[in-house]
């Protein structure tokens, strides 16, 4: 049996009252119905606070997911501080997004996103969550109405999202990313 994928989750959102810990919950939730997944939950709070060791934690995961709104056909400022806050952190691992928003339910932040992580060195995987009006999607207590669709693209976007960790992890083992240029 493989070691624990060790996933972050990264928090897109750092305003208070931000709608990202909804999602968020949902994500976390989902994840933990994966077995083979340790999460550890990185917000960009953490980094403006000077709390904790984001770097060592973000240099410790196998794999990510960014969970990120979309504000004004973008991602936020905190967590593109948070990004480039680190480098090598990100290199050869795997990331898949789940956004949220407006009517494009957080897509063209993604597309954005995907930019900036490519320039990192990191594999963003095609499969995405994303929820168009955001707030009509989620119940009171912060239960996703009907999951069914949803939950199923979850589970697909977990299942590739632990392929290319397992075996970006393996590549890393066997050589070095820093070293294939060298």
């Amino acid at each position: 049996m493989p070691q624990n994928i060790k996933l972050a989750i990264i928090y897109g959102s750092a305003r208070e009252g931000r709608f990202c810990d909804t999602v968020v919950n949902w994500v976390a939730t989902e994840v933990r119905g994966h077995q083979q997944f340790a999460i550890d939950m990185i917000d960009p709070r953490d980094l403006a606070n000077g709390r904790g060791d984001v770097a060592r934690r973000l240099g410790e995961a196998d794999a990510f997911i960014v969970v990120t709104p979309e504000y004004n056909h973008g991602y936020t400022a905190d967590l593109k501080a948070l990004i480039d806050a680190h480098s090598i952190e990100w290199q050869a691992k795997p990331l898949a997004f789940v956004s949220y928003g407006g009517i494009s339910g957080g897509l063209r932040a993604i597309e954005q996103l995907r930019l900036v992580f490519a320039e990192l060195h990191v594999v963003a995987i095609r499969d995405t969550v994303s929820f168009a009006f955001a707030s009509r999607r989620f119940d009171q207590s912060g239960a996703l109405i009907e999951p069914r669709d949803t939950r199923k693209a979850m589970s697909v976007l977990l299942a590739r999202l632990q392929w290319w960790a397992i075996n970006l992890r393996a590549a890393r083992a066997s050589t070095p990313y820093l070293e294939v240029a060298a």
